[in-house]
């Protein structure tokens, strides 16, 4: 791992570029491997109601609880918060959003640290498991984890219940299994599709639902009939109601992920074309990973040993702004072609 020779407090402006959550999560998870104190003002300027939501404080005493950290600032609504981590402790941890907040985000906070503890730990978190906005847990699962895996890091992710905006309630545990080092990737070629996986699910609704967003889905997909792997129809238990169609493709070098959420008022069919057209967006593209999991891989291809490419469908800016937060603390700096959408690191 790449590590700086920083102590004094890093000042952070959580206004920066896309201004949102990003900001925070990256800079808690920083600062926790590194055991760097840290000040971020501005949190969540950018967005329509600025400051900490359920899901960020969440993250903030996550954070200050796995690293026996001192926190101020973590208040709903606050726009700046000191962190100040000791260091790192692995165990078993219990944690409630307490609402529809994304368990994914939470998770994308803690994940890295405990890559870097001495021994495993396991977190039982409730949330939500399929909002907008954020990974769906099926995103986490079977895009981000196996690619985590691909450079050294051992993740392994089951669901027990299913949450859904706006009532939350899911319950996810995730065990993480400490590394000594991470690799870097070399992501700059998809090549050839090997097979592509589908999930259509609901929650406390019919289930002729899920079954008109399994027909289109399979309808849009006729271009593909030998590539079509594992279709799943489920019923996920849930106290909320819900709907979601999940795509996974797998490629010779890596895997991408579509996820379409349903809402009140809008078809089924409708559920299923928006996960299909993300999908061909994509397989239309030149581009080796999805945009979400250029964003995920950034802070692990600073922190893994070797250098590390990877194209993507585009140069977003919640990407670049993630790749300056990492820049303010880790000894590296990211080549970004926009026009190639490439971002690469080299020792």
């Amino acid at each position: 791992m790449r590590t700086p020779n920083l102590k004094s407090a890093i000042t952070i402006d959580g206004s920066r570029g896309e201004g949102g959550g990003q900001i925070l999560r990256t800079t808690l998870a920083l600062a926790a491997i590194l055991q760097q104190p840290v000040q971020i003002h501005g949190i969540r300027a950018g967005r329509k109601k600025p400051g900490l939501r359920p899901q960020h404080l969440m993250a903030v005493k996550a954070m200050a609880l796995i690293t026996g950290g001192k926190v101020k600032g973590a208040e709903l609504g606050s726009t700046s918060l000191t962190f100040e981590p000791q260091q790192l402790l692995p165990g078993s941890y219990s944690l409630d959003v307490g609402t529809a907040g994304s368990t994914s985000l939470v998770l994308q906070t803690m994940i890295p640290a405990l890559l870097f503890a001495k021994e495993s730990s396991r977190v039982v978190i409730t949330g939500g498991t399929h909002v907008p906005w954020s990974p769906c847990f099926h995103y986490l699962r079977d895009v981000f984890a196996p690619m985590l895996q691909k450079m050294g890091g051992s993740l392994k992710l089951e669901i027990k219940r299913w949450g859904w905006y706006p009532k939350g309630g899911g319950k996810v545990t995730a065990s993480i299994s400490p590394t000594s080092e991470l690799t870097g990737l070399d992501l700059t070629r998809r090549a050839e599709l090997q097979d592509i996986c589908m999930l259509s699910a609901i929650s406390n609704l019919p289930m002729s639902i899920a079954e008109r967003q399994q027909d289109q889905v399979l309808n849009r997909l006729q271009d593909y009939p030998d590539k079509l792997g594992r279709v799943e129809l489920l019923e996920g238990p849930s106290p909320g109601t819900g709907t979601v169609v999940f795509i996974r493709a797998k490629f010779e070098n890596g895997v991408a992920g579509f996820t379409s959420l349903g809402k009140k008022g809008k078809p089924a069919e409708k559920v299923a074309d928006n996960a299909c057209s993300d999908f061909s967006r994509f397989v239309n593209s030149e581009a080796a990973v999805d945009e979400h999991l250029a964003d995920q891989l950034a802070l692990y291809m600073a922190l893994a040993k070797g250098p590390s490419t990877l194209t993507t469908q585009g140069i977003t800016n919640h990407l670049t702004t993630n790749i300056w937060v990492i820049e303010q603390f880790l000894p590296v700096r990211f080549q970004v072609d926009k026009e190639a959408a490439t971002i690469s690191l080299t020792d």
